[in-house]
């Protein structure tokens, strides 16, 4: 487990997730750059909890997007506002290398922090959604770092015929799953919590912003969900007084 603190002061930390860059996707592009160049310019951190494009087959993923995003990125991080880097379900093949040309921190999941004198845990969400047991399944296996490396080793015209595959599949599965299966179990919910000593969880995946407040061992916790980029945008914003969502139209 590791622990981060953001820089002291009376600034502000944001919290994105699900973005699912691509160059398909030009508008949702064009919304994170402004929010980098006019939100997050001058704030504490910015922590990316996954899916910050729409798949990541390795660190010599081609897309004009990751080349335009490091970019980006390494603006906002040399103007003074680090940003960590959280593997969601759909970039966890984001490795090193990019890290590097972006200037971003990678950060395990789940990762505690120090958040303005509370502890919160990040998450990207999706180890939450524990009553999808297949996910659970294809999730423990395809981490694996002997997998991870064998599947780096392929050559990249197969490794993108295998995320298109991939998505496809998803698709397919979830239209044969329900709404409740595929959104997080409250009682891990509050596992973590108690777990790892919290009273709040920032996270996102389920692409269902919200946030919500429930009792774990007599003490009120709450959990935030960040939204998706896909015919919306927004971000989870803290600073010393608390959380707050924002949500908007892409």
């Amino acid at each position: 487990m590791v622990s981060l603190t953001p820089n002291k002061g009376a600034g502000r930390t944001f919290f994105v997730a699900d973005l699912h860059l691509t160059d398909e996707r030009p508008a949702a592009t064009g919304r994170f750059f402004r929010f980098l160049l006019e939100d997050a310019a001058g704030a504490d951190a910015l922590y990316i909890l996954g899916d910050l494009f729409e798949a990541w087959v390795g660190d010599d993923h081609n897309e004009q997007v990751a080349h335009d995003t490091a970019r980006q990125l390494k603006t906002l991080i040399d103007s003074g506002t680090p940003v960590f880097f959280m593997h969601g379900n759909r970039d966890f093949m984001l490795a090193g290398r990019y890290a590097a040309l972006s200037g971003m921190t990678l950060i395990g999941d789940p990762t505690r922090i120090d958040l303005y004198g509370e502890p919160t845990l990040l998450m990207h969400g999706d180890t939450l959604c524990s009553d999808d047991t297949a996910y659970q399944s294809f999730r423990s296996w395809v981490r694996r770092p002997l997998i991870l490396a064998l599947l780096r080793r392929l050559p990249l015209s197969l490794r993108r015929r295998m995320a298109r595959q991939a998505r496809a599949g998803s698709e397919s599965a979830k239209a044969g799953k329900s709404a409740e299966i595929m959104d997080v179990n409250t009682r891990e919910v509050a596992r973590m919590l108690q777990a790892q000593q919290v009273c709040r969880i920032i996270h996102g995946h389920t692409h269902r912003p919200a946030k919500h407040t429930l009792v774990v061992n007599g003490h009120p916790c709450e959990r935030w969900v960040v939204p998706d980029w896909y015919t919306r945008c927004g971000y989870v914003v803290c600073d010393s007084a608390g959380c707050a969502l924002n949500v908007e139209d892409l």
